[in-house]
């Protein structure tokens, strides 16, 4: 298999052939796990099909016609069909699926002959697709049963990570990146893709973004973690932020363009949830209480946002407060997690791995989570007093957006205080929320439909990529 990372790289950048990067220590091991990709050729079995393989990997650009299965010569503009592939894990799923809903009910409307009651979609005021056509690239466990109902296929591209797992070489990870970015191929090739959307920054958009490049399918990023994105962003055609600072922000930190990125001011995640609360049959509250034997709780949700190190000192400080507390491993094993709890007078109880929340978190007093964008929209729309738990990344679009809705950020050395004081925490004003995140789904159906595949804008390559992995080095 052709390095993938060279590939990547001419691909954007239009017949550059200066790709040494062996001297080129910023991409760290980034580029170091990619380009390890080509050291286990001979134990991967992957045909592309492609009617080139001699052709120089340096020659190929997003101009080049390269006459692979895939090769996209469709205007979107004049096709009946559009066919769209999603990547993604749990939360991106949810940021996804109301977008995806958006696109139905546009379809609809347009048989119906009602389009124009949604306002102006172009400056045509037409909807350039009669039929949309959705594939989905899932990425770990749960997101399969979550997103299936809306998308006409799902297909496996890996595991997402766990915490607590031992940590593996680069040329470890380089075989899975590998493994998993050939499946990813496999669902992608062949289908005639017009467009691939990714959102998040886990493995599921690394893979998938290599994987589509290679089939030179277009690609567009919802980024909402801002400072600790996925570096293989920088081979994307159109990259969404929620706010005009982060387009600044992208500019100066990652020298990627206001051309690229667009602002679309909000979460589309919120709609999703606020949905959820009013048609999900949740359990009742009382149910609830009953069931666990506590009338008021608090309830600790562990995500990627914390350290297996910090995790005793946390169970410590709630082993000292007499408010009963339900723990939500998420990421952690649940017999790790029982293991660190030493008070036989504590009134702790370790939830499954994954559970539905949505019922705790209502039922709950207040939320302590250690976790990122996709927990603080769910305590933000469900207007639950919360406490974030700042862990490693001090900055992070979580963090900025904790602080929007007053929801505090803290150490947990000083979780303690904020404890004995919870009933005094602010209710986050979801109201805000909602509001963008209806802008946001419109400005990304927007995107979508005003694309033009013979068009597209150039995209950042290689030094933002050495950027984004600069930055993100500072989180490990």
């Amino acid at each position: 298999m052709t390095n993938m990372f060279n590939i990547i790289n001419n691909n954007a950048n239009n017949n550059t052939t200066n790709n040494n990067t062996n001297n080129t220590t910023a991409t760290g091991n980034a580029v170091d796990t990619v380009n390890n990709i080509t050291a286990i050729n001979n134990t991967i079995n992957i045909n592309t099909n492609t009617n080139n393989t001699t052709a120089n990997a340096t020659t190929i650009t997003n101009n080049t016609n390269t006459n692979t299965n895939n090769t996209h010569n469709n205007d979107i503009n004049s096709k009946k069909e559009l066919n769209i592939a999603i990547a993604c894990e749990i939360a991106p799923a949810k940021t996804l699926i109301p977008i995806i809903k958006k696109l139905k009910e546009l379809e609809e409307l347009k048989k119906l002959g009602k389009l124009n009651e949604l306002g102006e979609l172009d400056s045509k005021n037409h909807l350039k697709w009669d039929k949309i056509n959705i594939i989905a690239l899932v990425h770990g466990n749960g997101v399969e049963e979550l997103i299936e109902p809306y998308v006409d296929n799902s297909y496996s591209i890996g595991e997402g990570r766990k915490a607590g797992n031992i940590k593996r070489n680069n040329f470890e990870l380089a075989y899975l990146i590998a493994k998993d970015t050939i499946k990813a191929i496999k669902a992608l090739k062949g289908k005639n893709i017009d467009l691939l959307i990714t959102c998040g920054n886990a493995g599921d958009v690394r893979k998938s973004i290599i994987a589509a490049n290679l089939l030179k399918i277009p690609i567009l990023h919802i980024e909402q973690d801002i400072y600790n994105p996925i570096e293989t962003i920088a081979y994307a055609n159109f990259i969404t932020l929620p706010s005009k600072k982060y387009q600044d922000y992208f500019k100066n930190f990652y020298d990627i363009d206001t051309n690229i990125t667009t602002n679309i001011h909000g979460y589309p995640m919120a709609s999703y949830i606020h949905e959820l609360e009013i048609n999900e049959k949740s359990t009742s509250e009382t149910e609830l209480k009953l069931k666990n034997g506590f009338e008021d709780f608090i309830l600790i949700v562990l995500g990627g946002d914390i350290k297996q190190n910090q995790i005793k000192d946390l169970i410590e400080i709630v082993e000292k407060s007499d408010i009963p507390t339900f723990i939500a491993p998420y990421r952690f094993k649940k017999e790790f997690i029982e293991s660190l709890i030493s008070s036989e007078k504590a009134q702790i109880k370790v939830l499954d791995e994954f559970v539905d929340l949505l019922p705790l978190m209502k039922s709950a007093i207040a939320i302590i989570y250690a976790a990122g964008m996709g927990m603080t929209i769910e305590a933000g729309v469900l207007e639950i007093p919360s406490i974030k738990i700042s862990g490693f990344h001090k900055n992070h679009g979580s963090v900025d957006l904790s602080k929007f809705l007053n929801i505090p950020v803290v150490e947990i050395e000083d979780l303690s205080e904020k404890i004995a004081k919870i009933t005094e925490l602010n209710i986050p004003n979801g109201k805000k929320l909602l509001k963008s995140s209806e802008i946001a789904i419109d400005n990304i159906i927007k995107i979508i439909n005003r694309f033009d595949s013979k068009n597209l804008p150039k995209k950042p390559g290689l030094n933002s990529m050495k950027a984004i992995w600069k930055k993100r080095s500072e989180f490990k």
